[in-house]
C-alpha cells in the first residue's frame, strides 16, 4: 500500500509551482475600484471578492463558467444514514447529463455549463466522463473508505478535470458533488479535522428524522473509533473516513490554484473539501470564492478555519 507520506509527495509535485496572490495586484485592483464612478466600497463583500481575484491574477471582465460535479457512491449508505439508496446518485448524474436537474436549470439562467464526472459511482452512465479507480467506497463503519492510492488517484482526477476544462476555455469553476451518503463522510472528516465531536458537525442531510440523525451520529462515532484517522495526516483522514466525491472536489480546488482558475465553494461539503485542499497546499485559499454561509452548524466552523 502507498504510504501516506508518499501520496502527499506525489501531490506536492503538482502544487509546488503555485504562486501566492500578490498584495501589489490587490492594491492595484482596489485603487481601480475606488477610481470608477461609484461610492467607495459600495459593492460590499463583492468588492472584496474582486480584490481577491485581482490579487490572484484571475480578474476578468467576463468568464466562461461551469459547474464540475464530482459524482461517487459511499458504502456507508448501508447503515441507513440517508433517506434514499445509492441508485439516486446515478439518476441525478443522468439528469445532469440531460440538462434536466435543478442545478442545470439554475446554471442555464446564468450562462453556466454543467459537467457530471464519475469519480466513484457504482453505476456508469453513458456520456458521463469516467475518472474512477473503484465503484464506490467501502463502508466506513466496517473499515476504511479507500486505500491511500485510491485517494491520491481521486484527487488527481479532480486536478486533471481543471486542466481539461481550462483547455476548453473555462476560467471559473464551481465545485460540486453528487453522492448519496456524503454528508455522513463529510461530517466524519470534519469531526476529525476540526477535532470536534460528531454531534457538533453532523446535520440532517436531506432531511433525516431525529431517530435518523441519532443513528447517523452513532455511525460516524463508530467509523472514527474503528478507523482511527490521524488528524495531522490529511491523506490518512481522506482515505479512512472520506469519499471519492470529496477527494475529487479537493482536487478541483488544488487544480484551480495550479492553473490559476477561481473555484466557487457552495455548501458544507465543498467547504470541507477546501479544508483538505488547504492542508495539502495553504496557497489554495487564494483561489477559492465562498458563495454563501449555509445553515449547517459546521459551515461557520469550516469558514472560520478557512
Amino acid at each position: 500500500m502507498l504510504e501516506s507520506t508518499s501520496g502527499v509527495q506525489i501531490l506536492k509535485k503538482y502544487t509546488d509551482g503555485i504562486e501566492a496572490a500578490s498584495p501589489a495586484k490587490a492594491l492595484m485592483t482596489k485603487q481601480h475600484l475606488d477610481s470608477i464612478a461609484k461610492p467607495l466600497n459600495s459593492l460590499g463583500l463583492l468588492e472584496d471578492v474582486l480584490v481577491g481575484l485581482g490579487a490572484a491574477g484571475c480578474l476578468k471582465r467576463s468568464y466562461k463558467k461551469c459547474v464540475a460535479v464530482m459524482c461517487a457512491d459511499n458504502g456507508v449508505v448501508e447503515e441507513g444514514v440517508t433517506q434514499t439508496d445509492s441508485s439516486i446518485t446515478a439518476l441525478v448524474a443522468k439528469n445532469m447529463l440531460s440538462g434536466i436537474s435543478s442545478v442545470c436549470t439554475m446554471a442555464k439562467c446564468n450562462g453556466v455549463d454543467v459537467f457530471p464526472i464519475d469519480v466513484g459511482m457504482l453505476t456508469e452512465i453513458a456520456g458521463v466522463r469516467v475518472r474512477k479507480t473503484q465503484r464506490g467506497t467501502g463502508n466506513i463503519r466496517k473499515g476504511p473508505a479507500m486505500t491511500n492510492e485510491q485517494a491520491v488517484s481521486a484527487v488527481l482526477a479532480g486536478i486533471d478535470t481543471v486542466r481539461e476544462l481550462k483547455d476548453k476555455g473555462y476560467d471559473m469553476i464551481a465545485a460540486a458533488e453528487m453522492g448519496i451518503g456524503n454528508t455522513t463522510t463529510t461530517s466524519a472528516v470534519l469531526s476529525v479535522m476540526l477535532d470536534i465531536k460528531p454531534e457538533s458537525v453532523t446535520g440532517r442531510g436531506a432531511g433525516l428524522s431525529d431517530t435518523g440523525l441519532a443513528n447517523k451520529i452513532n455511525v460516524i462515532k463508530d467509523a472514527i473509533s474503528l478507523n482511527k484517522p490521524d488528524r495531522n495526516d490529511v491523506l490518512d483522514v481522506l482515505a479512512r473516513v472520506g469519499g471519492f466525491d470529496i477527494a475529487g472536489m479537493c482536487g478541483l480546488m488544488l487544480g484551480g490554484a495550479i492553473y490559476r482558475i477561481p473555484v466557487v465553494l457552495d455548501g458544507l461539503i465543498s467547504l470541507m473539501a477546501a479544508l483538505l485542499a488547504r492542508k495539502f497546499c495553504p496557497l489554495v485559499t487564494d483561489f477559492l470564492l465562498p458563495s454563501h454561509m449555509g445553515k449547517e452548524p459546521a459551515c461557520g466552523m469550516a469558514m472560520e478555519t478557512l
